[in-house]
């Protein structure tokens, strides 16, 4: 069995609502007895043991089925998170930023989504282990040249993004 963790895209935002209650039920049904929600963006960890593809596109149908969205999640195992978090090459403790990972779907994704960084020295953007880190200033996620880039509309089904301390609380 694989510790896996889907990172739901877009939920608890924009007039998408998914309670955590509701999504561990979901999961539930879908045969993940385990399975645990952390925090209202939609993170949830289980055991599996089936591809990871097969795994995704069903828990993608389900959601959208259940709550009435076209859903999409980021499907990453827990090792998977560690390794991320483990190089992550940002103070993650600055008080003055804010700490992210944009977990990408797949090399694809995240080569494209490097290739938006601009290299400004006030918005550093790094390479990681099948991700991106991201560092902006507190304050200036939405509003940077980066993080105008990473809402557009082509990233939803390929992207999405988590502060360092949630991707901590989901492994810990």
């Amino acid at each position: 069995m694989t510790d896996f963790v889907a990172l739901l895209r877009g939920v608890n935002v924009g007039g998408i609502t998914v309670r955590s209650a509701d999504l561990r039920a979901l999961f539930v049904e879908l045969g993940f007895a385990d399975a645990r929600t952390f925090l209202a963006s939609g993170n949830v960890r289980f055991t599996a043991d089936e591809d990871r593809e097969t795994l995704k596109r069903r828990i993608e149908r389900a959601l959208g089925e259940r709550f009435g969205y076209e859903a999409w999640i980021v499907l990453a195992t827990c090792d998977e998170l560690r390794a991320a978090l483990a190089a992550f090459p940002f103070d993650a403790s600055d008080p003055d930023r804010q700490p992210y990972i944009v977990f990408c779907a797949d090399a694809e994704a995240r080569d494209a989504v490097l290739a938006l960084a601009a290299d400004a020295p006030d918005d550093p953007v790094a390479e990681g282990p099948g991700v991106v880190y991201w560092n902006p200033p507190k304050g200036a996620s939405v509003s940077t040249a980066f993080a105008k880039e990473l809402a557009r509309p082509r990233w939803k089904a390929v992207t999405t993004t988590r502060n360092v301390r949630t991707v901590e609380k989901i492994v810990a």
